[in-house]
């Protein structure tokens, strides 16, 4: 243990270190004069700013520059993280109205450079610098049209400046995303600058590296993340897109990828139009970006009933899905929930059962909350989660799970998922197997959840949760022998004979980095030497 404990101090000291000189290096004159470009060139493609309607929350009503304080924008020392990010990104150009002063946002723009014309460990962040470079060059309206010769030197000059850094730092960057976005911005560049075919290359090279390293066979990211597949889907289309906007020739690694991520994309939601809470995933309302899709002509279409890691069966209003995948390897694993074999039903577009969803704040303590297993849809063992999270401030998964079967049927009457995995074999002794039936004549759901023992180890509490979206109505019937659930004016019943059943509150993380209370329905009671299959029911009536 001792010696285990030396070893992670060594390793740690090592790190600082290591960081601290990369520090010190960027900062100095040595690394500026490397990044600094030799040769200046213009901007000749100006992409469309509405090219980037999907990424952008745009406000309703447009502002103009005046609004900003010119003279003191730069001088808030005292902005939060996020603010100072969002400020230094740029993407608040997207919200000024066209009208607005060119003079005044150019004005800013070289208020920015002055004060940070040298990497400065703040501003020139990997994500930082990707939005900056490409909200000033897709605005170029207003931060590039009808400026003096010499601002447009500065200009052009900061802009290959930021590249250059930005190819040296990104491959060492942690955050997929973070080079995702980088990628699209070193590419936009070498399309946006004449002469400048080596930022092309570099950031189509870059980008086959990231699919090779994020996604697997099927195009799916590895993270199983489906918030990440939107992610990764929006930047690939706005990257197409300026590739036929400039009118250059399109790598058919673009189409390509694009193919399988707008399956995936249907398979998660528009087969469903409903969101669905697995993995880190959100309420996010994806209409908007099928608004976009349809204006550009994209088209997307998939009946698979499996893909990704999740089963998925649809038909006549009715829709069951299940998270039948293993945990992530663990560097793809930091948006990761412990929700193996959870499941939800969609009535009608609406929700009947849930998860819990994902609070994203990873300095919050709701944020490991919400990857525990009690906040999904599926068995707990002695209040432990299927898998084990470091503790450090990204919770990856230190232990996984692996899926050991899995069967889908799907028939005209007759429906049935079929899994297990061994998140609890190590500790416990004990395989989670789960089936889950549908009867569509009758609209019954079945579902059996195996405890299986191969250790023998008695007197484990275990729990299955069923969670309810907080607008749902949930009662005890007067015999105690099931639970009543209005949806939305569709009755339902659940109930699970000769098993301790009840009504428990909890808290519902379905909005991006907020809470709201809500019931499930808890079915618990103690494990014997002996294997158990707890039987429960869904039935509409």
């Amino acid at each position: 243990m001792i010696f285990d404990n030396t070893l992670n101090l060594i390793s740690n000291s090592y790190i600082f270190s290591k960081k601290k000189i990369r520090s010190l290096y960027l900062g100095s004159n040595i690394y500026n004069r490397k990044i600094t470009p030799s040769i200046n060139s213009s901007l000749e493609y100006h992409p469309s700013p509405n090219l980037l309607d999907s990424l952008i929350k745009y406000n309703k009503k447009k502002i103009g520059i005046e609004n900003y304080s010119l003279n003191k924008i730069w001088d808030n020392k005292n902005l939060k993280e996020k603010d100072y990010k969002n400020l230094n990104s740029f993407f608040w150009l997207f919200s000024l109205d066209l009208k607005s002063s060119k003079k005044s946002t150019q004005d800013i723009i070289l208020q920015w450079i002055d004060k940070n014309h040298k990497y400065n460990s703040k501003s020139w962040e990997v994500d930082i610098v990707a939005k900056r470079i490409i909200a000033w060059t897709s605005n170029s309206r207003l931060t590039y049209e009808d400026s003096s010769t010499d601002y447009k030197n500065k200009f052009n000059s900061v802009i290959k400046k930021q590249i250059n850094h930005l190819i040296n730092e990104i491959e060492g960057s942690e955050l997929v995303g973070d080079k995702m976005i980088g990628c699209a911005a070193i590419i936009l560049t070498g399309l946006s600058y004449q002469n400048e075919d080596r930022y092309l290359k570099t950031g189509l090279n870059l980008l086959r590296k990231l699919v090779k390293f994020s996604f697997d066979n099927d195009g799916f990211p590895k993270s199983r993340s489906i918030r990440q597949l939107c992610f990764y889907l929006k930047y690939f289309i706005l990257i197409r897109e300026w590739f036929k906007e400039s009118q250059n020739e399109l790598p058919d690694f673009i189409n390509e990828n694009i193919y399988y991520l707008g399956q995936a994309y249907a398979f998660c939601w528009q087969n469903n139009k409903v969101d669905l809470l697995f993995n880190g995933n959100n309420e996010t309302n994806n209409i908007d970006f099928d608004h976009y899709l349809k204006k550009l002509g994209y088209n997307f279409k998939n009946q698979s009933n499996e893909l990704g890691g999740y089963a998925s069966l649809n038909k006549k209003k009715i829709s069951l899905i299940m998270d039948i995948g293993p945990s992530p390897d663990k560097k793809f694993s930091s948006s990761y929930q412990s929700g193996a074999l959870s499941f939800e039903i969609i009535s009608n577009k609406k929700k009947l059962i849930s998860n819990s969803g994902y609070f994203q704040n990873h300095n919050h303590q709701l944020n490991k909350l919400s990857k525990s297993s009690a906040t999904h849809s599926t068995l707990t063992i002695d209040n432990s989660s299927s898998c084990k999270l470091n503790k450090n401030k990204n919770s990856k998964v230190s232990h996984g799970l692996k899926i050991l079967k899995k069967n889908i049927v799907f028939e005209e009457n007759y429906w049935k998922i079929n899994a297990s995995h061994d998140g609890y074999l190590k500790q416990y002794g004990v395989v989670h197997e789960r089936a889950i039936e549908f009867y569509p004549e009758q609209i019954k759901f079945i579902g059996h959840d195996k405890i299986i023992f191969k250790n023998g180890v008695e007197n484990l509490k275990f729990e299955i949760r069923f969670h309810l979206e907080p607008n749902l109505r949930i009662m005890k019937t007067q015999d105690s022998k099931s639970i009543l659930i209005d949806l939305d004016g569709e009755g339902w019943k659940f109930n699970s004979s000769n098993n301790n059943m009840n009504i428990d509150s909890g808290l519902y993380f379905g909005k991006k980095d907020f809470f709201v209370d809500n019931h499930n329905i808890v079915i618990s009671g103690m494990t014997n030497d002996e294997n158990q299959t707890i039987k429960w029911e869904i039935t509409k009536i």
